[in-house]
């Protein structure tokens, strides 16, 4: 994994100030009568020193909520906000003994815990995902544009289908009188049934049009569109194929515009999902830093009054 100059400032940076921690926690402990405790000086100095870096790393989401904020650069804070909150959980270790406590201070390891975990699993996916977004998507759309391209999608296809029916139907309307006729004497020949070339036509528009309303339009309409069979590639192309059986040659070229849609749309459901995974830890991360942000606040207050 690469590291840039600067991320590798910040980690020796945060190494060594584990290491300092540490290095003190030592003796500190075994000197102790009762061990390491967050009420000695020692203690305190730790809970302080991981309390500051938690409320630095809080404050990245205050800063990204105001972003008229122009305190130091974005990238600086989300590279404090990653570093220092890495280094607050060894202190709060520090701060506890390793102890968990029980009631609120138990709480509050557990939230520390949930913080830490989702930080690291965050900040693996924000390495790895764009890359492999980049990868997988070439032609990777805005997310938020994302409704609007498929509908644009569903358009083209409409499109594609209009200019389809009205070949075949082109086909039917420009036919002559005998035609028609050899049409009307369609039937059956020793068991076997005869249609002639302009019921196919006929009944090709009407298969294609059904298979527009019926798979195709709630597909690439749809966001949720698991399960639905155009979004199984190989079953799409065998539906494709039977697409291909009843139109004539000439017309396959449109089949090919309404698969390359579909494939577009798979591509489209996939940023999605890449995007969910993304940020998907989030929606634990934010909700338990500000809860765990809140409680310390309160277990400083009750910690130093009592």
């Amino acid at each position: 994994m690469r590291i840039d100059q600067t991320h590798r400032t910040w980690f020796i940076g945060t190494m060594a100030g584990v290491l300092v921690a540490a290095v003190i926690y030592v003796p500190y402990t075994l000197t102790s009568p009762e061990g390491a405790n967050g009420g000695t000086a020692v203690g305190l100095v730790y809970g302080s020193l991981a309390s500051a870096c938690m409320l630095f790393a809080g404050l990245l989401g205050a800063r990204k909520k105001v972003p008229i904020w122009r305190i130091g650069r974005a990238q600086t804070w989300m590279r404090g906000h990653l570093w220092l909150g890495f280094v607050s959980f060894p202190l709060i270790l520090f701060h506890s003994g390793f102890r968990f406590g029980i009631g609120l201070t138990r709480a509050l390891m557990w939230l520390l815990v949930v913080v830490f975990a989702s930080g690291i699993v965050g900040a693996i996916l924000q390495h790895f995902m764009p890359r492999l977004t980049t990868e997988r998507i070439p032609l990777e759309t805005i997310y938020e544009q994302i409704g609007r391209v498929r509908l644009q999608l569903v358009a083209e296809a409409q499109t594609v289908i209009d200019e389809v029916s009205a070949a075949l139907a082109g086909n039917v309307s420009q036919a002559t009188a005998q035609q028609r006729a050899a049409s009307a004497s369609a039937g059956t020949m020793g068991g076997v049934t005869v249609a002639s070339g302009l019921q196919v036509d006929e009944g090709a528009s009407a298969q294609l049009q059904e298979f527009f309303r019926r798979e195709m339009q709630p597909y690439v309409a749809n966001g949720g569109s698991r399960g639905m069979p155009l979004a199984d590639r190989s079953r799409s192309q065998s539906m494709f194929q039977q697409l291909r059986l009843l139109l004539p040659p000439n017309l396959h070229p449109a089949i090919e515009d309404l698969e390359n849609i579909c494939e577009e749309k798979r591509e489209l459901d996939r940023q999605v999902q890449y995007h969910r995974i993304l940020h998907g830890w989030l929606l634990v991360h934010i909700p338990a830093s500000y809860a765990l942000l809140l409680l310390g606040a309160v277990h400083a207050v009750m910690a130093l009054r009592y």
